[in-house]
């Protein structure tokens, strides 16, 4: 039998199922690191917030690869974490019905702001403004229904239970929803990968280079832009329900308005827009930037963190268009490729 060459496409495919399976038990076994030690307690509380975080900005990608770029994430985000939140409170709803109802509410959203877009035409900056318009009108309602929502001030779900409510999905033990939120961010990631491999990614390829050419091809234009619009918004919704369970409190800065929105766009082109991970890396940088500025200069600066966040994008945009992670594959796949070429040399 013909011995298998050293680097083969089947030899990096079992590398990375191994490397991936490491990660994935390094991950699940966060929380049992947890019960050995108090201190690891806050590290946890970090993952799960950029875990919560990497399916938003997933979310994003989705649409985001394709030059459909939304400026109203956040407007998603919002709608998703503030109907669960008030359908509890105020009608008495547990989540488990509250939550599919946001998420319906949100793919109505996203369908009447995309469909008229897409059919008429309005693309590139014009429907960048269009959803950033949404998200100033998301956060205006929250604010203007002040005596439902609490306004700025924010707004808290009714605790239900004692620490432990699977009916409200309330938790005291961060570990419980460490494991949400794991699954949460492998679900994003299934979704990514699946658009990825499917004919829906080349229909969308094809629009993203010339509409009327695939038109012309027989791509419903229309149909594929609203498909992937929906499901970005949805998965963004479920990231703003995941977020308000976990932190049992939201207000319109945390989870809406335009600061939402521009935090997801640079933490994607960050960490890397066209790679499956990248979103991911992007969460890993603003989480931790924003913890370490809160931890530097606490409230005596306010306004400094979205300032340093304009300028690493504009430098990330300049020097690394691909993101930090994009980068990194980018370099290694030209090392391994002259490697290769010197080799045949040889």
């Amino acid at each position: 039998m013909t011995a298998i060459p050293q680097d083969t496409p089947v030899r990096r495919l079992e590398r990375r199922h191994v490397a991936a399976a490491i990660v994935a038990i390094a991950l699940v076994s966060v929380p049992i690191l947890k019960t050995q030690s108090e201190w690891f307690a806050y590290p946890m509380h970090i993952m799960v917030l950029i875990m919560i975080w990497s399916l938003a900005y997933t979310s994003w990608s989705l649409m985001g690869r394709f030059g459909l770029v939304s400026l109203g994430h956040g407007a998603f985000m919002g709608i998703g974490a503030y109907v669960t939140a008030l359908l509890w409170n105020y009608a008495g709803l547990t989540p488990w019905l509250g939550i599919p109802i946001a998420l319906a509410t949100v793919a109505l959203v996203a369908f009447i702001v995309g469909y008229p877009c897409f059919r008429f035409r309005i693309v590139g900056h014009y429907f960048a403004l269009v959803t950033l318009a949404l998200s100033e009108i998301v956060r205006q309602v929250i604010m203007a229904t002040r005596d439902y929502t609490g306004g700025s001030l924010g707004f808290t779900p009714t605790p239900h239970g004692d620490g432990f409510s699977l009916y409200a999905l309330q938790f005291s033990d961060r570990a419980v929803f460490y494991y949400i939120a794991f699954v949460a961010w492998v679900f994003g990631l299934w979704v990514w990968r699946r658009v990825d491999r499917s004919m829906d990614r080349y229909a969308l390829d094809a629009i993203s280079e010339d509409e009327d050419a695939s038109a012309a091809a027989g791509v419903r234009v229309t149909r594929e832009k609203l498909k992937i619009t929906i499901l970005s918004a949805v998965l963004t919704g479920l990231a703003g329900i995941l977020y308000m369970q976990y932190q049992q409190f939201i207000s319109p800065d945390t989870v809406s308005g335009i600061a939402i929105s521009l935090q997801i766009v640079f933490a994607v082109v960050a960490g890397g827009i066209y790679v499956m991970l990248g979103p991911t890396v992007g969460a890993v940088i603003t989480i931790l930037l924003a913890e370490s500025l809160r931890v530097a200069i606490g409230t005596t600066m306010v306004g400094l963190d979205t300032t340093i966040y304009g300028l690493l994008l504009v430098l990330f945009i300049i020097f690394l268009p691909k993101g930090v992670l994009g980068g990194i594959l980018e370099w290694w796949r030209n090392r391994a490729a002259a490697g290769r070429e010197r080799a045949d040399r040889a």
